[in-house]
């Protein structure tokens, strides 16, 4: 006979649960972003996948299959070429270091004499390169960790599609919530996920556009290439892109292009950095649009974490917790208002 009570072997058990989940939880913290990942394309591509499958009865694998090689071209593609593009920069300034040294001679010497901070690029300069390092630290780990990252994420989305009714069987099942406030936090969770990428980076990428063209009116070098680094930056709200084209005036200035630094500065505070707000308001009479705030927070939490994806994966997270905050107070006033009625009947 057992020397432990029913009670007591379903503590003991529920004890080496929490023990063993600890663990678990502790060795998937390397493949963290590789989940999230997971989690992002599998709420952005299972309309689509429900549309091929259910519409046109195309085969739960072969859709899968469909929508692992479109995220690969619209979603993983880009990140690659940003990259790639940022290599190649370095690669050049790296081959003629003093033109390098010229343009931030003059940058230091012209912001010396307008705003009497000697030595302040210098400064501004140690604290960019930390934030490239964080920013990119794909260029340091190596590509074996992202190949692995990738085939862990198709992985799970291709079964998590092909099996999507048992997947969200199970999740409804041991969601800690009821099942109303378990499919409102499903719906909640969609909309941000939609906000923060979809809306996001549509903003960013017409903002990367627009500073584009002003650059290649104005006659700044390479275009594109700073075009493409503004879209990856405007994931940051109202900062984003003024953090390229500010520089770029103030480069212009110092060479003594004058039209060309107050061009390029006028028109992105007045143009780039305002179509923001617009661009918010039209989508959020679609989706659910995130708070700058969260976004910026967001933000600054991802990058440490997850480099350059944390620009999206920041926000996601702290707006996933916010809502997980406003379901349990749902939940908890829906409990204390059922223990009042309960208390009531008995008296």
């Amino acid at each position: 006979m057992s020397i432990y009570s029913y009670k007591q072997r379903n503590d003991i058990v529920l004890a080496i649960l929490i023990i063993l989940g600890c663990f678990v939880l502790y060795s998937l913290r390397t493949i963290a972003g590789t989940l999230l990942s997971t989690i992002v394309l599998y709420t952005l591509l299972l309309p689509v996948y429900n549309l091929l499958v259910e519409k046109y009865k195309i085969k739960d694998r072969i859709a899968a299959t469909l929508m692992i090689l479109l995220s690969l071209l619209v979603i993983v593609l880009p990140f690659l070429m940003l990259s790639l593009m940022v290599i190649d920069k370095i690669t050049e300034f790296q081959a003629d270091p003093m033109r390098m040294m010229v343009i931030m001679q003059r940058i230091d010497d012209f912001i010396g004499s307008k705003l009497d901070q000697p030595h302040l690029l210098d400064k501004g300069m140690a604290k960019l390169s930390q934030f490239a390092t964080e920013l990119f630290p794909s260029l340091i780990s190596g590509a074996f960790n992202i190949i692995l990252g990738l085939v862990i994420m198709y992985f799970l989305l291709y079964f998590m599609m092909v099996q999507r009714k048992e997947f969200e069987a199970g999740l409804l099942k041991y969601a800690p919530f009821r099942e109303q406030n378990a499919l409102k936090f499903a719906e909640e969770l969609k909309n941000n996920t939609y906000s923060n990428v979809l809306g996001q980076g549509y903003i960013a990428i017409v903002q990367g556009s627009l500073l584009s063209i002003s650059f290649f009116i104005f006659g700044i070098s390479d275009p594109i290439f700073w075009g493409v680094i503004a879209t990856f930056l405007c994931f940051l709200p109202a900062i984003g892109a003024p953090l390229v084209f500010v520089p770029a005036a103030i480069i212009e200035l110092a060479n003594g292009n004058d039209t060309a630094g107050w061009g390029i500065l006028l028109f992105g505070f007045i143009v780039i950095t305002n179509i923001d707000n617009v661009l918010r308001l039209i989508i959020a009479k679609g989706i659910s649009n995130t708070h700058p705030i969260i976004t910026v927070v967001g933000v600054i939490i991802g990058i440490p974490i997850f480099g350059i994806l944390g620009l999206v994966f920041g926000p996601l997270l702290l707006s996933y917790f916010m809502l997980t905050i406003r379901i349990y107070e749902t939940s908890k006033l829906a409990t204390e208002r059922l223990e009042k009625l309960r208390s009531g009947g008995n008296e």
